[in-house]
């Protein structure tokens, strides 16, 4: 063979293998940027000035022009919570983040005066879904094992208690210490909070950072997709007196 038909040659097999390596090089980078949405951003509060309630004339200056004691009982877990998951990956060389949500939440919360003395929140962690079929089953299975672990749950183990109550549309960041559960594993941890209470209802938003090994939780990176060993439970918890 000639070396012009082995340049030919050389040219006819080097252009198909150029153009797969910017295929794989290119389509993850394509993939996220252009066909995939944006991760949704972290759960926040409605801004003060959406809220529309304001506090009864009257009321104790000593609680933030709030009576305490209208706050007394049991506040239950309402429709338009949610909860779920937030980890970064690598996708093909790509920076790339996951997020999982659902809206299956329920539990309550019980206040005395300034006091939250006692909270549950359960997780449906069987309806949690990121968009991707492909992760949800991976999270439903070898991840989380949801047949086996079905739901999640934060107990309030240590009792928050605020100076005054605030106002209404005004936000307080407090930290709230209790035991997670996730697939069979309970530990103790501390979460930030904001809170705000609007008319008849309170809002609650909130993370809770974890490493996955804490909990047994298998590490979500798989073939082409590069997992950290941390991840980040987060939740928007709507609440109203029952």
């Amino acid at each position: 063979m000639t070396t012009t038909r082995l340049r030919k040659w050389g040219f006819r097999l080097g252009l198909p293998i150029a153009v797969l390596a910017a295929l794989v090089v290119a389509g993850p980078f394509i993939y996220i940027h252009f066909i995939t949405s944006d991760a949704p951003p972290a759960f926040t509060l409605p801004a003060a000035s959406d809220v529309t309630e304001t506090a009864a004339s009257g009321a104790s200056a000593a609680s933030g022009g709030v009576d305490a004691s209208t706050l007394d009982g049991k506040w239950t877990v309402t429709s338009g919570s949610q909860a779920g998951y937030r980890v970064k990956e690598v996708l093909f060389g790509q920076d790339a983040e996951a997020v999982g949500r659902t809206g299956k939440v329920s539990g309550d919360i019980v206040i005395q005066s300034t006091t939250v003395q006692s909270a549950t929140i359960t997780v449906d962690l069987t309806s949690v879904t990121s968009g991707d079929s492909r992760r949800d089953a991976q999270f439903t299975g070898r991840i989380m094992n949801t047949a086996t672990y079905p739901t999640a749950t934060f107990t309030l183990t240590q009792p928050i208690t605020l100076a005054t109550i605030p106002a209404d549309g005004v936000k307080t960041t407090v930290n709230a210490t209790g035991n997670l559960t996730l697939k069979g594993t309970t530990k103790s941890v501390t979460a930030q909070l904001s809170a705000q209470r609007s008319g008849d209802s309170i809002q609650v938003a909130g993370a809770i950072p974890l490493t996955f090994a804490d909990w047994n939780i298998a590490n979500p990176s798989m073939a082409g997709i590069s997992v950290q060993n941390t991840g980040t439970v987060e939740f928007l918890v709507l609440l109203s007196q029952t």
